[in-house]
């Protein structure tokens, strides 16, 4: 086992609350970039981020499907809200790849958009587009924590790697890496990292990327933490398996002492 001790993180949900910086980018993606004749975009719709929105959250895998949700909620006719969004949610998956299809859309050229927003922001603004992200401090702290302790760590997000090595070095920190949506999937990451580090735990808000984590042989060993502040479904917390833990925003730094 390698003497390089290391925690990793993902990154919306667990060390930022981007919620707001979600809606924002991609309301602009479909204002700006997206080819649609089906909505409209005023400028109150960036005020506020609906409750349809943040229901749906827990069940994104992919900023490309952010797009998709927006372009729903904001639809002229029959949009997505809160009342017709349990139908939405009940079949997410399929719905995401109906809508694709109905448009003649793919995911790739959706997520090109979400990034061309993204950095059109930055850009233009790159205070205002740090901003929306609310940074969980408890986290941050912890972070800070791991570094006097000379312990790594590691960021595994499916947002774009540049853009969250951005935000990062607003909040001063320097991770010992951070793999975006373009490196491949964290299962996959976390296989390579097992070969190089040891992994002290893993914190996540996806609790079907840890269960993926548990099930695969070489990576079943890394400890799995899911993040209750995160964007989970209700579901989430229930019915846990033993080998992932429920981590509370206010115990994080008890992990220092795994």
């Amino acid at each position: 086992m390698s003497s390089q001790k290391i925690f990793l993180f993902d990154f919306d949900g667990v060390i930022v609350d981007g919620m707001h910086e979600y809606w924002h980018s991609s309301l602009l993606a479909c204002e700006k970039y997206l080819n649609s004749h089906c909505i409209s975009v005023n400028q109150k719709l960036y005020k506020t981020v609906p409750n349809s929105f943040k229901e749906i959250r827990p069940w994104v895998k992919y900023g490309w499907e952010m797009i998709l949700i927006v372009h729903e909620i904001i639809k002229t006719e029959n949009p997505l809200k809160s009342d017709n969004k349990d139908d939405f949610i009940n079949n997410y998956h399929h719905n995401c790849q109906k809508i694709l299809n109905d448009n003649s859309w793919n995911a790739e050229d959706l997520q090109k958009i979400l990034d061309k927003s993204r950095q059109f922001q930055i850009d233009k603004d790159f205070k205002s587009w740090v901003n929306l992200h609310n940074p969980f401090f408890e986290v941050i702290s912890f972070m800070q924590e791991l570094k006097k302790r000379q312990i790594k760590a590691g960021i595994i997000t499916t947002k774009g790697g540049i853009f969250a090595e951005k935000i990062l070095k607003q909040l001063n920190i320097f991770p010992e890496f951070i793999f975006g949506y373009e490196s491949g999937t964290k299962i996959k990451i976390a296989e390579k990292l097992t070969k190089t580090y040891e992994i002290l735990g893993f914190i996540e808000d996806r609790k079907k990327t840890l269960i993926d984590i548990k099930q695969n042989s070489e990576t079943s060993h890394i400890p799995c933490f899911l993040a209750d502040w995160g964007y989970l479904k209700e579901s989430d917390k229930n019915k846990l398996s033993n080998e992932i833990k429920l981590l509370k925003l206010d115990s994080i730094q008890e992990l220092v002492a795994i």
